[in-house]
């Protein structure tokens, strides 16, 4: 694995505007968002206007990510991707929720997720991961990708590549009719034919007109998730599998989560609906 130096937090630059023309969630200047009291089972104009939302969120994870390269900050690719979502009409879904200072998370290397955007300058060798969330028209579309840096060693190439493998496969075991865990179950059970760990305190989600509607998906094979999937649920996926121990510690800001033996760990995600057959890709650029 990299012999690379272990993050520290950098200086956080301040709030990015967002025009007063582009809606904002309800949460946004609150401690927390309200619970969120509606239906998983999403009608097709839900579902129409989470792909608009979801494609957003992807277009501007591209956009961001074009700019991994050695040299720059991780702020400047919140900003890259705040004004992308901004100019599309969209509101950064993190902007602002539960307090959260910036339009995306940039976790790299150890960090397993909700990084702070910072004036941390990108290594090469670094994996970094975006996770981009946009919200138009009522409702939200949530992505994520690691993105190598530069000469990557094999070790975190590799477990990058496994990662978005184990999110695919994941997908490929949706059905109607079938409990939440069989997520997990092919999540873990392929993570362990390489010796990773599979995190197990941070999951997939409900989305809708909630940023997090209260559905939990487990990346592991967990015996509470027997949530019986149905046409027209819509939640994320988004794993996240390490090189060492799925036990995490956090930083003082409150947000980013790193590895206990600070071991490298990656994440991909997207956003789906259930459909009759199997499941459909929201967040696709």
């Amino acid at each position: 694995m990299s012999g690379q130096s272990l993050l520290a937090p950098g200086e956080i630059t301040p709030v990015r505007s967002v025009p007063g023309r582009i809606r904002r969630p309800e949460y946004v200047g609150k401690p927390a968002p309200a619970p969120y009291t509606g239906p998983e089972v999403q009608d097709s104009d839900t579902v129409e206007r989470m792909r608009i939302a979801g494609r957003i969120a992807a277009q501007a994870m591209e956009e961001a990510a074009k700019h991994i390269v050695p040299g720059v900050t991780t702020d400047e690719l919140d900003r890259i991707a705040h004004e992308f979502m901004v100019d599309h009409g969209a509101y950064p879904s993190t902007l602002g929720y539960r307090g959260f200072p910036k339009s995306l998370c940039t976790s790299l290397n150890e960090v397993i997720c909700h990084g702070i955007p910072d004036s941390t300058v990108l290594r090469d060798g670094d994996i970094v991961n975006l996770d981009v969330t946009a919200y138009i028209d009522g409702v939200h579309g949530d992505n994520n990708a690691t993105y190598l840096c530069g000469d990557v060693d094999e070790e975190s190439r590799l477990l990058v590549e496994r990662t978005r493998e184990s999110l695919n496969r994941a997908i490929k075991a949706v059905r109607p009719g079938r409990q939440i865990n069989v997520i997990g179950r092919v999540i873990e059970s392929y993570a362990k034919r390489f010796g990773y760990g599979v995190v197990r305190d941070f999951t997939g989600h409900g989305i809708n007109s909630s940023f997090h509607s209260g559905l939990i998906i487990p990346h592991y094979d967990s015996p509470h998730a027997t949530t019986v999937m149905q046409p027209g649920m819509t939640f994320t996926i988004e794993p996240m599998l390490t090189l060492g121990t799925h036990d995490y510690d956090m930083w003082d800001d409150g947000w980013t989560v790193v590895t206990k033996d600070r071991k490298r760990t990656a994440q991909f995600e997207h956003t789906l609906v259930v459909t009759e057959t199997g499941a459909d890709i929201l967040t696709l650029p």
